[in-house]
């Protein structure tokens, strides 16, 4: 049996530490305990879904360091298929976070094993078989084309995170259901200058763009959906936020999971919403990610 959610991309180690607010340019700011979490987009998202109970693949690279070791220890606990998880001799990717009091959070990403991940390094039976692959753009554009083409030509529904922004091919665009943003990345891909516009509208010019569906993410504001059926909005359940590393991957997984099971989008986007919002109640990435069967908070 094939998988339901393949995830083609980044596998980071994320170092976390909190401050009470965050350094001016020049300033020096003492902040908490350095705490090192497994990470990276790739991998949050296939440990998320894994973790609510699909059958997950991953095709992405780490390397052959000691937070290579965490980062694939981590996968394989989650029970992520790692047939396709590939080492390379360097450092692996690593993520520098600051989290501020109120939850949110600042990235820094160095790619590492990640900017090794090469068009050669997919292959066809990596995606064979997949309901979903999914992508995201921590690492290099010409493998994200070239596993999107891949996946669509084996029949697989093509699900794109643009995060971190960047420009993409139309022929890319066009073979996303859904293309997922936030406003930001929405903002950007639409060549807003400044705050991002009204989302309804974003969502409506993001699918003259020529992807198939769209979903923007709002945070606590939910999400908004986008198909040939018009734009409907998706509530977020209220829930205190502790730390929002990693809950965008969690909403995406959760969608990519239920789209594979045949879900409508809207209907997609509803459960992970609530997966979204159960994650940001813990500290850190894939260890805030809810297990299959734990409760979920209520829209």
């Amino acid at each position: 049996m094939g998988h339901e959610v393949v995830v083609v991309g980044s596998v980071n180690a994320d170092l976390v530490v909190s401050v009470d607010r965050r350094p001016a340019p020049g300033e020096t700011v003492l902040g908490s305990d350095l705490a090192t979490y497994p990470g990276g987009k790739g991998a949050n998202q296939a440990v998320a879904a894994a973790r609510l109970g699909g059958r997950v693949g991953i095709l992405a690279r780490i390397g052959d360091d000691g937070h290579g070791e965490l980062l694939r220890s981590a996968l394989e606990e989650a029970g992520v298929d790692l047939a396709h998880l590939l080492v390379s001799g360097g450092p692996s990717g690593v993520a520098l976070i600051t989290v501020g009091p109120d939850g949110d959070n600042s990235i820094i990403v160095s790619p590492g094993a990640n900017a090794r991940l090469e068009p050669g390094d997919v292959p066809a039976e990596a995606l064979a078989g997949a309901a979903v692959v999914s992508f995201q753009l921590e690492i290099p554009l010409p493998t994200v084309e070239a596993a999107a083409r891949a996946a669509a030509e084996g029949g697989a529904r093509v699900v794109l995170n643009l995060s971190p922004a960047a420009a993409v091919p139309d022929e890319v665009l066009a073979l996303c259901d859904p293309l997922v943003v936030n406003e930001h990345e929405a903002a950007f891909l639409l060549g807003h200058d400044g705050a991002p516009g009204v989302p309804e509208a974003m969502a409506r010019d993001l699918l003259d763009r020529g992807p198939r569906s769209v979903v923007i993410t709002l945070g606590a504001q939910g999400a908004l959906v986008a198909d040939s059926s018009g734009v409907h909005e998706v509530p977020s359940p209220k829930v205190e936020a502790v730390d929002t590393t990693g809950a965008g991957d969690a909403f995406t997984a959760a969608l990519c999971l239920r789209l594979a099971r045949g879900d409508a989008l809207a209907d997609a986007a509803r459960f992970a919403a609530r997966v979204g919002a159960a994650a940001v109640r813990k500290p850190g990435a894939q260890s805030s990610y809810p297990s299959v069967g734990e409760d979920l908070p209520a829209l």
